[in-house]
């Protein structure tokens, strides 16, 4: 492999040359608390949720992923538009994502059962520690665009997430940005 660039629109998180994976709500219905709402919302259009754009890297050990990831702002129920959120197969892996643009809430658990949440904002940078899952939501009125940096053979592990989810949700109540607990783990 030789060495290359990537170009990055800032404003709009196009990254060029870059494979694209492409999430509707009917792809991440389950990851959402009201799934009678996300039903409906199919029905009614099936809106675009968030955008991958991967730079071309083999899944190799000593090669650095890197993609953008753009969520649009929106909300199902009362829950904003996320990630369907992941663990890395291998455990061991850190990542970073550096926002480029809009407003999130970056929510992380580790494997021990420790949770957190970082505000995401144009120029943070935030540290994803080995053995901690994370999913992203867009809390603001414009796309979410961030740029991520990870283990190219870390692999992701979406199973366990869409199975148990996160211990919070981000919701929007009374026109505020906050975190609940997840009714779903306290079964």
């Amino acid at each position: 492999m030789k060495p290359f660039n990537v170009v990055i629109d800032f404003s709009t998180g196009e990254l060029s040359p870059g494979k694209k994976t492409v999430r509707r709500v009917s792809d991440v219905k389950n990851m959402f608390l009201d799934r009678e709402k996300a039903e409906e919302m199919i029905k009614n259009g099936d809106p675009l949720v968030y955008e991958v754009i991967y730079a071309d890297i083999p899944e190799e050990a000593g090669h650095l992923g890197h993609c953008t990831t753009i969520i649009y702002p929106g909300k199902v129920g009362k829950e904003f538009f996320l990630t369907k959120g992941h663990l890395h197969e291998q455990l061991g892996t850190a990542e970073i994502y550096l926002c480029l643009r809009g407003k999130g809430k970056l929510l992380m658990e580790s494997t021990d059962g420790d949770w957190a949440a970082l505000d995401m904002f144009p120029g943070s940078s935030s540290y994803i520690p080995p053995f901690w899952s994370h999913r992203t939501a867009n809390v603001g009125q414009e796309p979410l665009i961030f740029y991520c940096i990870f283990h190219a053979d870390a692999g992701h592990d979406y199973a366990t997430i869409e199975e148990k989810g996160f211990p919070k949700l981000v919701v929007e109540e009374k026109g505020e940005v906050v975190l609940i607990d997840n009714p779903k783990r306290s079964r």
